[in-house]
């Protein structure tokens, strides 16, 4: 028997136990609401997907084809659509996951309005996000087993038993989100509280960065300021202690070093013994040999091999590292972190470049054999411009003609369909699947995605709506399109829970229900 099955039953035996108080209760419509309902807490998501990402991780240990994705979403809507057409092109969300970003709740959904990625927007909002993706893909669950349940209504015999199945095997659209803690805006105390917040809502996946949190700044922006290791540690220890507390075992956690970009520390680092953490911390100091005579009013100093060392400040009172160092303080970091009990590593990096990536993931490797990545392909990437300035220098390297090409103006569209141009563009189409074979990268994300797409589709709208093209400017360029391609909100009521509601009111009220989906709502178009 079906879990449906065993559902009806179950409350069946209920109604006959509470009497003829029950009469109006029909076991059926409660074990079909039961199974629209799969996950009655965050918790039992968090759980869940955890298990599901770990499982992955353990698939691409084994097999590195077998990486995953996700794609930044700023709105339950947009998450909920994203998996919805996951299920609808691949019949599967396999190795699909959500990511929510920092930058785009920044951006998008502050109360103080649009702001940079410096975690200044309220922090509450990033878990209010999580509970409000959720809360749209367990509606997302609803509608598609609303949709089975009228047809099995409608079925008789074979034909029933199909759809019976389906109900059985339901694929839920309930993914693992890897959710953006940024630096755990405050001390461990505060990354801990938030964390809980987090889990709650349903993360199975949080990532935290190695920036101080009251300097923090967009990965891939100017100024990122560092904190010393055990800074870092004790809030990863934050995490995994609010994981443990709420029963989320197998939870994970994903350290991220900005250390390539980052060029300041607001600290120097305890040290007890050379050679310990706090002293690899501080080696990579700018410094200068000084003697107490030498030296001036409020220098800070440091002894190393019986020299004084004074660190280079700048009048912001941060301090500086020696240039070049970026990669050498990445592979520190990520060793550390993953010594330290975090799980996957995140190396924000300037420009989309396997064999960069790849080299710093070597050198962790040799300590953390198993050692792997989530990786930002960052809509602040030039793509274009990078992998053919990348294909520009392969070809020069091998000696063939690249007179024809201006290096600095490879983005121009006159270079669209030549060779260069075209194994560029396919070196960007197996990105993914060659870093995870040959960097390491278990997770490809796109951060920002949706926000650009949305800007881009509101412009194409505005120009033809308000220019020439009028209404057909709608009609044509959205509309027609999402007909034809099957796109669900075309019947954007039923979308929007109209069906479900009417199935409610139909339990609830029984012929007396007033429902919206009759003859005349003109969703029936569609």
């Amino acid at each position: 028997m079906s879990l449906y099955q065993d559902d009806i039953k179950a409350i069946a035996g209920l109604k006959d136990k509470e009497g003829s108080a029950w009469n109006a209760i029909n076991p059926e419509s409660a074990a079909r609401m039961r199974a629209q309902n799969k996950f009655k807490t965050g918790l039992d998501i968090a759980k869940y997907t955890a298990k599901i990402m770990r499982d992955d991780m353990a698939a691409y240990d084994a097999d590195s084809s077998k990486y995953t994705q996700s794609l930044g979403c700023w709105h339950g809507f947009i998450g909920q659509q994203k998996m919805i057409s996951i299920k609808k092109h691949f019949n599967s969300t396999e190795r699909r996951y959500l990511y929510l970003s920092g930058w785009m709740v920044a951006a998008l959904r502050s109360e103080f309005g649009p702001l940079p990625d410096q975690s200044m927007h309220e922090k509450t909002a990033v878990s209010a996000l999580i509970k409000e993706l959720y809360t749209f893909l367990r509606q997302a669950d609803a509608r598609e087993l609303g949709g089975l349940f009228r047809q099995l209504d409608d079925a008789e015999g074979a034909a029933k038993q199909a759809i019976q199945a389906k109900i059985d095997n339901h694929v839920t659209h309930i993914v693992p989100i890897i959710a953006d803690i940024d630096a755990g805006f405050g001390n461990a105390e505060a990354t801990y509280l938030l964390a809980k917040q987090f889990i709650e809502a349903g993360a199975c996946c949080i990532q935290i960065e190695n920036q101080v949190s009251d300097e923090k700044q967009c990965g891939h922006q100017d100024g990122k300021v560092t904190v010393p290791h055990e800074d870092f540690l004790a809030k990863i220890r934050a995490i995994r202690y609010a994981f443990l507390e709420l029963g989320v075992d197998d939870g994970i956690i994903v350290a991220r070093t900005d250390s390539l970009g980052a060029g300041l520390t607001k600290q120097i680092a305890v040290t007890n013994t050379p050679g310990d953490l706090g002293d690899k911390y501080n080696s990579f100091l700018d410094v200068e040999e000084v003697s107490t005579e030498s030296m001036s009013n409020g220098d800070v100093v440091i002894k190393r091999d019986g020299k004084l060392l004074r660190p280079k400040r700048l009048p912001s009172n941060l301090f500086q590292f020696r240039s070049g160092t970026g990669e050498e303080r990445c592979v520190l970091d990520c060793i550390t972190s993953l010594q330290n009990g975090a799980d996957l590593l995140w190396i924000e990096t300037e420009k989309p470049h396997i064999a960069q990536i790849g080299g710093m993931v070597s050198e962790i490797r040799k300590v953390i054999p198993n050692a792997k990545l989530v990786y930002n392909n960052s809509p602040s990437f030039n793509w274009t411009l990078n992998f053919r300035q990348q294909m520009f220098d392969s070809m020069k390297k091998e000696g063939k003609d690249v007179s024809a090409y201006d290096r600095a103006a490879l983005m121009s569209v006159e270079y669209d369909a030549t060779e260069l141009a075209i194994a560029a563009d396919e070196k960007i189409r197996t990105f993914q699947a060659d870093a995870a074979r040959e960097a390491g990268i278990f997770h490809h994300l796109i951060t920002l995605p949706t926000y650009h797409t949305a800007a881009l589709s509101t412009d194409n709208l505005a120009k033809d709506y308000f220019g020439d093209q009028g209404m057909l400017g709608y009609v044509a360029g959205v509309q027609r399109k999402e007909i034809r391609q099957g796109i669900a909100c075309v019947k954007h009521q039923n979308m929007s829970g109209s069906d479900i509601g009417d199935d409610h009111k139909d339990y609830f009220s029984g012929e007396a229900a007033l429902k919206a989906s009759g003859k005349d709502n003109t969703m029936n178009q569609f």
